[in-house]
């Protein structure tokens, strides 16, 4: 496997051992299949992982795209996905979401 071009991060809400954060109770778990399936439909060198809570429970769904550093907030759906790999196609942020 050669080495990815991004690493997509999806906030689980793991504290510890379990889940507590506001993330996964926003369905956060479920935007890592779509990352995962549009990624490859889009043929975008990327891997996708999920993290412990990030502490932005507030503003959860949390998705973060390094290299680049991009923090997203309010990833509430396949649709805010779309809009954020759109941008990562274009070499660009999603503003709207950015934290």
């Amino acid at each position: 496997m050669q080495k990815p071009d991004y690493h997509i991060l999806v906030c689980a809400s793991f504290r510890g051992t379990e889940a507590k954060g506001k993330c996964i109770k926003k369905d956060s778990m479920q935007l890592i299949n779509y990352l995962e399936e549009e990624l490859v439909d889009r043929g975008l060198n990327a891997v996708v992982s999920s993290t412990g809570c990030l502490k932005l429970c507030e503003e959860g769904p949390i998705v973060v795209v390094y290299p680049q550093g991009y923090w997203y907030g309010n990833v509430t759906g396949q649709d805010v996905v779309d809009e954020i790999l759109d941008a990562l196609e274009e070499g660009k942020p999603a503003e709207a979401y950015l934290l």
